[in-house]
Formats: C-alpha cells, structure tokens, sequence
C-alpha cells in the first residue's frame, strides 16, 4: 500500500545504475544551486554565516527557551519583529523588564503589526506593553506597521476582528545583540508550546543581526509610533502618526522606496566567486511586499525552478527533490506554474483541517479549513490535468505529491521549502521565514524570508533531520473526499486571495 509515511520516511533501495545516477546527481546540484546564488547575489544581499554557529531548533518550547535566554543575555539591542505580541505572555514582558532593569544601556525595538496589537478590548497587545513604555520611555520603542490596502470608506466599515483580511506586518525576526532567531512564529502561547513552525539561530553573527536590526528600522520610518501613556493611565498607549509628508494610508511609494534603498545598500552587484569554501554557508534575504512592488520573493523562486529544471533535464534518472510545506495552503499560482512546469519533483505538506489554527472558530472564521481544502482540491485537479500526480510505486515515483500533517492537539505554522539531491539526501538550500507561499503573502502581507545554501555536512544533516520530523506527521491527503459546501467555494472565490 502507498502511504505518505512511505514517501517522506523510507529510503528506497536502488539498482546499482540507480546508484550511481543519484551519486552523480548528487555532485552536479551543488553547483548548480550555487549558480542560482550567484545570479541571486547580482541583486540581493548574500551574506555568509558559519554553520558552527547555526542552530536548527526543531519544538515549540525550544523556540520559547531560546528566545527567553536570548532576551537575559542582551546587554546592547533586543530586536523583535512579529504580528503581534499575545496577551497573556506576562513572562515573556517580564523577561523584557529585567533585562532593561539590569543594563542600563540596552535598548528595545519592537514591529508589531497596528491592526493586530491595537484590537479593541483590555487585552490589546499594546495595553500588554504600556509598563514597559511607562517606565522606559527613553528605551522602548514600539512601532506599528498598518497595511495601506484597506482605506477610505472601507477602513470606517470593516469591523476589527476582520481589517487583518486586508495585510499585515508578518517579518518574524527575533534578535538579541549579535544573535538572530528566524522564524514563522508569533510570540503567543500556542506558538510556545502546541502550533508547529520552524526556527533556525544563528549565534554571534553580527552581519546578520546587523541586517535584521536595520530591516526593522527601515520599515518603522513609516509605521505608527507608540508613545508612552500618561503615569497610572488606564487607557491604553496611544499609536501616533509622526511623518507628516504622507499620509498613513498612502504610504506605498515611500514603503517601496525605503525597501528598495535599504536592500541595494547591502547588496554587491557581482557574482560569486566561481570556486566555493569548504563548508560555505550563504543566506540571502529576500522581501515580498507586493502592494509596494517588491517582489523579491517571487523574483527568486522562478530562478530558483529555472536552476531546477535545467538540472531535471540533466539527470532525468534522479531529479532533484523540492520538499514544500505551508501551513496555509492557497499556493500562488505562478509558484503553482513553477511546479508543473519544471519537471522538478516536489512533494507538498499542508496542513490537515483539524491541525489549521481556525479550526473550530466561530462565524465565517469557521469556514477556512474547508477553504483550504477547497484550494487543495483545485490545486490538486490542476496536477492530474498536467499528468504530474505522484505515481503509486515509491521506488519509482515522480511528480507532485500532497499530504496533510496530523498531529493530535497541535496545529501547524510551518512553512518553507528544502531542496535535496534525492530523496534520501540532506539537503543544500532551504527556504524560511514569514512567507506561507500563498497569494496572500504575495500580494497583501509584507514578508521577509531567506534562501539559504550550505555545502556544510553537519547543517545539512540538521536540516535534513528538520524536515524529516515535520513529515513524521504526515498522513495522506484526504480532502479529495472532503465535501465542500457551495457557501464556502462561493466565499474562497470572494476572499480566496486573502486566506
């Protein structure tokens, strides 16, 4: 019987031909995906980092640990960037407070998302927050991106618990002086404890952190400013508008001109050298706004696919292998075009109905997963009708493979892609950060991601262990039997761009 467990876990045993056409393979793709880093790094920054010091975390809780070690050892700059900050992470504050109580020097910058940090009620993420900036005014500095896409009239109608539908800030960097955590994550419970993403630390690159940090401070020249509230106010802090050139909801040219200046300001318009260093790390971040125009994402995955599928073509036998994961599964549809079209395998985990974080939300809330299943199911018609679908027989299958995570109780954030020679590989490149790969990221929310290349043993090794517990909860995907009912297609077509 054919099992999801049987495409992502087993490794398959191969003929000698087999052998050494995966061997061979093997060695080719290495420079191949350098030479997509290279054309990459003509237009992006690439910076090196040493795979000594990165740190593939695999669990909730260690996301939490990590973060909480790295907020008690800052001694200069604590940089977070998230959608918002939960209500209940009093320890999480707390750890904030002690650390500005003990170092008289250090400073904390905090991007959150407007909509999502200010919701109306007492537990708004900046009512969470007014301590802190009561009693460090000098120190804390919260600024609040909104999205301009919802304005005029429409920004007085949609009612709160649904303006998010319209964009949102969604960087999730987590960065303590000289050390960087990327993430998927928010800073709420689940996300410490139950909600699945992925997390890679980075130790001691000052580079990195450096790039994070002014990345953060590009983007708050034009978002919301929190200022301090009044001594023992009991209304929260107050978001302020402090650029009086442009208007907030108007903020496209300016956001777009301040991405595009801060990412050539790090880059160097040249290729890579031609020959690479032992164990040579590279990691090269990429920005999607597209309600700004950039679209730098998109830019690098269609190269990325090119460099694929020139390599498919090559070593037909033993095509390279491009696992993908999102938690949110509406995939953009020119990514959709990528995969058909490049003849590169790829194997795809979403996440099961029970495991999406609307599971069992009240009011149209409650219609997501079956709008996802929806898009699934779509998707899954375009595969069959491409001829592509993953054949039955593991040992020789090809083409597009879909299976849903299940893990009881959890949900799933995760999301990325990881590029290996073979299925029983390590792999060479992987794709993290913010993005969900959908049309959502691509058009509505502002993100950050990072391609990274590695030659190093040891992180691939980490990396090849990440993506194989993810895919130790994949199961089948079963919403081909899923019935969807007319209301919800009738809302994916409405909205379908939003989820």
């Amino acid at each position: 019987m054919f099992t999801a467990a049987r495409v992502y876990g087993r490794c398959i045993r191969t003929h000698s031909s087999t052998r050494l056409a995966r061997s061979i393979a093997t060695d080719a793709l290495y420079p191949r995906l350098r030479e997509f880093a290279s054309e990459l790094a003509v237009t992006q920054p690439c910076l090196t980092v040493s795979p000594a010091r990165t740190r593939v975390l695999g669990q909730p809780h260690e996301f939490y640990s990590t973060l909480l070690d790295m907020i008690r050892s800052a001694r200069e700059r604590i940089f977070i960037s998230s959608l918002y900050i939960g209500s209940s992470e009093h320890e999480l504050v707390g750890a904030l407070d002690d650390a500005l109580n003990h170092n008289p020097a250090l400073h904390v910058y905090l991007q959150l998302d407007y909509n999502r940090s200010t919701r109306p009620g007492p537990s708004s993420t900046t009512t969470l927050l007014a301590p802190l900036l009561e009693r460090y005014p000098d120190r804390v500095h919260v600024s609040l991106f909104r999205s301009p896409k919802l304005k005029g009239l429409m920004a007085k109608l949609v009612p709160p618990r649904f303006n998010e539908g319209w964009g949102t800030w969604h960087a999730k960097i987590y960065g303590a002086d000289d050390n960087v955590m990327i993430s998927g994550a928010n800073l709420n419970k689940s996300y410490f404890t139950d909600r699945q993403d992925r997390y890679l630390h980075f130790t001691s690159e000052r580079t990195l952190a450096d790039y994070c940090f002014g990345f953060l401070k590009t983007v708050s020249t034009f978002s919301y400013k929190v200022l301090p509230p009044g001594s023992h106010s009991t209304t929260p802090p107050t978001p302020v508008w402090t650029d009086p050139s442009v208007h907030p909801h108007h903020i496209e040219a300016k956001a777009g001109a301040a991405f595009r200046t801060f990412q050539a300001a790090h880059t160097n318009p040249r290729r890579l050298p031609s020959s690479s260093a032992e164990d040579e790390t590279l990691i090269m971040p990429v920005i999607q706004g597209g309600q700004f125009g950039i679209r730098e994402e998109e830019r690098g995955m269609s190269m990325l696919f090119r460099h694929l599928s020139e390599a498919s073509a090559a070593y037909n036998d033993q095509r390279p292998l491009v696992n993908f994961t999102s938690g949110y599964f509406g995939l953009y549809e020119p990514y959709q075009d990528l995969i058909l079209k490049s003849g590169v395998n790829t194997r795809i985990l979403c996440a099961s109905p029970l495991a999406n974080g609307f599971y069992g939300s009240s009011g149209i809330s409650g219609r997501i997963p079956e709008g996802y299943t929806y898009l699934e199911q779509r998707f899954m018609h375009s595969v069959r009708r491409a001829g592509k679908e993953w054949g039955p027989d593991a040992g020789t299958a090809s083409g597009v493979h879909l299976a849903e995570w299940h893990k009881p109780d959890w949900t799933y954030h995760a999301k990325g892609i990881w590029v290996s020679p073979s299925p029983s590989s390590a792999p060479y490149l992987t794709l993290f950060g913010s993005t969900n790969l959908n049309s959502r990221s691509a058009h509505l929310d502002t993100e950050l991601s990072f391609f990274m290349l590695t030659s190093a043993e040891s992180l691939r090794r980490q990396l090849q262990a990440e993506q194989t517990a993810i895919s130790a909860h994949a199961e089948p995907w079963k919403g081909g039997e899923r019935r969807v009912r007319l209301g919800t297609k009738a809302l994916v077509k409405l909205v379908g761009g939003m989820l």
